[in-house]
C-alpha cells in the first residue's frame, strides 16, 4: 500500500508495507516504543483501582454493620449478601468507565492515536458491524436460554420484578457498554497492536519466552501457595526487572545472531503472535471470576476460545466493530436475562438459574462448534477474503521513503 502526502507539490512521504493486517500496521504510524505500552497499562491499572475504592468503602461498611470480617471484603459472594444488587452491580462496572476513559486519553495523548485508528482501518466507524455483531450473540443467547427453560423449566425461577428490573437496564444499558468496551479497546485494540508492532524487535523473541515462563510461574504460585496481593506484586516488579537486565546483557547480541534465533523471530513475526497472547491473557484474566471455582478450570477453555473468537473477528474483518458489538451483547443481554448465585454479576434478571453447575465436555463444545458456524456467517456477510494471510501473515514495519522533487513555481517558464 501506497500513501502520498504532497506538500507544496514538491514534497512527497512514501509509506510502503507487505502486511496486509492493515488494523495491526497503524499502531506504526503514531508514538509506538515499547516503554508507551508499558506505561499506558499501568496507568490505566491505577487509575481503575482507584475507581474501586467507592466499592471498597461501601463493602468495609456494609460487613461492619452486618457483623462480617472486614478481610472479605475481595469475597464477592460476601458483597453480594451484605450490598443491595443493584447497587452492587453498578459499584461493579463504575471503575470499567473510569478505566476506559483512562485509556483513550493515554492512546490519544500518549500515543498521538486518534480513536478511529484505533478502532478501525475504515475512514469511520462502522456501526453496521457494530450492531451485526450485537445481534448474532443477542439472538443466539436469548434463543438458547429460552429453549432451555422450556425444556427444563426446573432449572429456573422467574424473579421478574418491574422496579428493581427497570434500574438493572438503566445500569446496564449504560455502563455494561463501558465494561466491554474497556475489555476490546485493550485487548484487541490496544495491545494487539502494542504486541504487533513489538514482534519486530529483535529482541522480542526472548522477551516473549521469558515473560510465557514467568506467567507459568506465577500462575503456580497463586494456584498452590497462599500468598497476598503484596507479595504476588513484588515477585511481578522483581521479574520485570529482571528482564531489563538481562535483555542489557552483552551476550543477548550473541544469542540475536544465531541463525536459530532469527528463525525463531521470523515465526513470531506474524499476525497470530498477538491474537495468541491477547486471547491466553484475556482468559487468564477471569480466573478469579467465583464460574471458575464452581465449574472447574475446564471453564478456562471458554473464556480464552471467546478471546480468540474476538481477536479473529477484529484481524480480519480490520477492526474492532464486529468484536464490540458481539461482547456488548453477551454481556448485556446475559446481565438481563439470567443470573445465578455463582457468577461474577448476580443480578436482578428476569431469570434466575438454580441447577446445580457443572462443567461437562458439551459445555464447552460451543467453543468449537458454534464460534467457527459465527465467523462463517459473519464472513459470508461482510465478503471476507485472504483469512490465511491475516491470521498469519508476517508482520513488518512500513518502510518511510522520503522524496524531494523540484518545486514547479521554481522553474522559469
Amino acid at each position: 500500500m501506497r500513501i502520498f502526502e504532497i506538500e507544496g507539490l514538491c514534497h512527497f512521504n512514501i509509506y510502503s508495507t507487505q502486511s496486509t493486517t492493515m488494523f495491526i500496521n497503524q499502531a506504526f504510524k503514531s508514538l509506538h516504543e515499547w516503554w508507551r505500552y508499558l506505561v499506558g497499562l499501568i496507568i490505566v491499572f491505577i487509575v481503575t483501582q482507584l475507581a474501586s475504592l467507592p466499592l471498597v468503602f461501601v463493602g468495609i461498611f456494609n460487613i461492619n454493620k452486618a457483623g462480617g470480617d472486614i478481610t472479605e471484603i475481595g469475597n464477592l459472594e460476601m458483597l453480594s449478601k451484605v450490598i443491595e444488587s443493584n447497587t452492587l452491580f453498578f459499584l461493579l462496572l463504575f471503575p470499567f468507565a473510569i478505566g476506559l476513559i483512562a485509556l483513550l486519553l493515554v492512546i490519544k495523548y500518549f500515543h498521538k492515536q486518534s480513536l478511529l485508528k484505533a478502532t478501525t482501518t475504515r475512514k469511520k466507524i462502522d456501526w453496521k458491524r457494530f450492531w451485526a455483531g450485537f445481534a448474532l450473540i443477542g439472538i443466539t443467547t436469548i434463543t438458547i436460554t429460552l429453549f432451555d427453560f422450556y425444556t427444563n423449566p426446573d432449572s429456573y425461577v422467574v424473579q421478574f420484578n418491574w422496579v428493581p428490573f427497570l434500574i438493572l437496564a438503566v445500569i446496564a444499558i449504560i455502563l455494561v457498554p463501558f465494561q466491554t468496551s474497556l475489555e476490546e479497546y485493550l485487548f484487541r485494540g490496544y495491545l494487539m497492536q502494542g504486541i504487533g508492532t513489538a514482534t519486530v524487535s529483535k529482541k522480542f523473541p526472548f522477551v516473549f519466552s521469558y515473560l510465557l515462563v514467568s506467567t507459568v510461574l506465577l500462575v503456580l504460585v497463586s494456584n498452590y501457595f497462599t500468598i497476598d496481593i503484596l507479595f504476588l506484586g513484588l515477585l511481578v516488579g522483581f521479574l520485570i526487572v529482571l528482564l531489563f537486565i538481562i535483555i542489557n546483557a552483552s551476550w543477548i547480541e550473541s544469542l540475536i545472531s544465531s541463525s536459530r534465533y532469527r528463525l525463531f523471530h521470523a515465526a513470531l513475526k506474524r499476525n497470530f503472535t498477538p491474537l495468541f497472547i491477547t486471547s491466553v491473557v484475556f482468559g487468564l484474566l477471569h480466573l478469579s471470576n467465583p464460574e471458575v471455582d464452581k465449574l472447574g478450570n475446564l471453564v478456562m477453555i471458554y473464556y480464552i476460545g471467546t478471546g480468540f473468537l474476538l481477536g479473529i473477528m477484529t484481524l480480519i474483518d480490520e477492526g474492532m466493530e464486529l468484536a464490540l458489538g458481539f461482547h456488548l451483547g453477551n454481556n448485556l443481554v446475559a446481565a438481563l436475562l439470567v443470573t445465578a448465585d455463582w457468577t461474577v454479576f448476580q443480578t436482578n434478571s428476569i431469570l434466575k438459574d438454580i441447577s446445580d453447575p457443572s462443567m461437562s465436555l458439551e459445555a464447552i463444545l460451543p467453543v468449537f462448534i458454534i464460534y467457527p458456524i459465527y465467523l462463517l456467517i459473519l464472513g459470508k456477510i461482510f465478503k471476507w477474503k485472504n483469512w490465511k494471510e491475516k491470521l498469519f501473515g508476517k508482520i513488518e514495519k512500513p518502510i518511510e521513503i522520503i522524496e524531494e522533487t523540484p518545486n514547479i513555481a521554481n522553474y522559469e517558464h
